[in-house]
């Protein structure tokens, strides 16, 4: 594989700051041993500037070569997942209940890695803001960097990540232009009747069976009013009522779930419908039913001409490019990046390993050097030196 030749000869000490970052797991916005180090090997590096906090925990380097005013972002995302861990591995997390199983161990080391290079070699033109960001997972991390001004301070211009991708061989990657990943919405209905004993239901207004009906009702929202050449998914992930006992009919049961898609009138729709369905099918069963409906992060939609920047420096350093992957239904809050400035969003072949948010994953060190090979690449052919 084509890899600059100095990420193969780091990769032995990349690799040990990711089993480094493995063994500590942090979660959320409790990223604070992480993006220390982070910071302090931003230093050694020679950066030009080092800055933490920003979005609460997280942390910006700069480096700056020759005269251009262009200005480019590299993400990667610090924290780990609150589960545990059953690889068995050498440098399984030292953490009760985290662990870094989503891979986010190897994207803050590949963005180090190419932080050391790129310090090192300044073959560029123009300013390269590296942002290493908390709390990717559930925290809304990226949406804090922005709002703290990490996109406006620094002028960012365009800014790019990039996630590992179970079951994509190692050397390959995959992106398209346009809607890449989900929105993620959540909801949560409470369905009141009246409760009783279950030997008298006509007595009661039997919230079980009306949370049920909600329940079946709300999947033809997808199936009957999302155009069928649109994508869309809606979860009811959890049905919970305040009592256990076999003879007791409940007053509330409680439904939990999310909402996924990609363009924004999809989800005003669903949003709307779910409302107006939880609420007429329960009170046709004699019940109440309360929605809270909260917006979770915006679809992950990547620029036209930032992928096909991304496309040529994948494709300078991978054995194949999907350039044109399936959209996928999970979510990311590189999306709010996305929201402030041009760019992309690729994916990176981890190999044949247990999917991200399984106890036994583990990002594969085989890819460092790619991902590495791929922040530098991209940086000094948008930012190439005598243009």
């Amino acid at each position: 594989m084509p890899v600059k030749n100095r990420f193969a000869q780091m990769h032995s000490e990349i690799t040990a700051w990711r089993h480094d970052f493995h063994e500590h797991p942090e979660i959320l916005f409790d990223v604070h041993r992480t993006a220390g180090i982070v910071a302090d090997k931003l230093r050694e590096f020679g950066c030009d500037e080092v800055v933490e906090g920003i979005g609460i925990t997280g942390v910006v380097g700069v480096i700056r070569a020759g005269s251009s005013d262009r200005v480019i972002g590299l993400r990667a995302d610090m924290d780990a997942l609150p589960m545990s861990e059953i690889t068995g591995l050498d440098y399984a997390s030292k953490i009760d209940g985290a662990m870094h199983a989503c891979g986010h161990d190897g994207h803050t080391a590949m963005l180090l890695g190419a932080a050391k290079y790129l310090a090192e070699t300044r073959n560029f033109d123009g300013t390269v803001v590296l942002l290493f960001q908390p709390a990717e997972d559930g925290g809304a991390g990226g949406l804090k960097m922005v709002e703290d001004g990490a996109m406006d301070r620094w002028n960012v211009q365009e800014v790019y990540g990039l996630h590992n991708m179970p079951g994509v061989p190692v050397g390959e990657f995959a992106i398209r232009p346009g809607p890449l990943m989900a929105s993620a919405d959540e909801f949560e209905i409470l369905v009141t009747g009246v409760g009783g004993h279950a030997a008298q239901p006509h007595d009661a207004i039997d919230t079980t069976l009306a949370a049920s009906h909600v329940v079946i009702a709300l999947q033809s929202i997808v199936s009957r009013n999302v155009d069928p050449v649109k994508q869309a998914v809606l979860t009811v992930a959890t049905f919970l009522t305040e009592s256990d006992t076999q003879n007791v009919i409940p007053q509330t049961a409680k439904l939990r779930g999310t909402v996924r898609c990609f363009e924004p009138e999809i989800r005003d729709l669903v949003e709307k419908r779910l409302k107006s369905v939880a609420t007429l099918t329960a009170e046709a069963y004699g019940a109440t039913a309360e929605v809270i409906y909260e917006r979770g992060y915006p679809p992950t939609v990547n620029a036209e001409a930032p992928t096909r920047h991304a496309i040529a420096a994948a494709q300078a350093v991978a054995t194949h490019v999907e350039t044109d992957t399936p959209p996928i239904m999970p979510a990311e809050d590189f999306s709010y990046m996305l929201e402030a400035r041009p760019g992309a969003y690729i994916f990176m072949g981890n190999g044949d390993s247990p999917m991200c948010h399984h106890p036994a994953y583990d990002f594969n060190d085989a890819a460092i050097p790619l991902g590495c090979s791929f922040f530098a690449e991209l940086i000094e052919r948008r930012m190439p030196r005598g243009a």
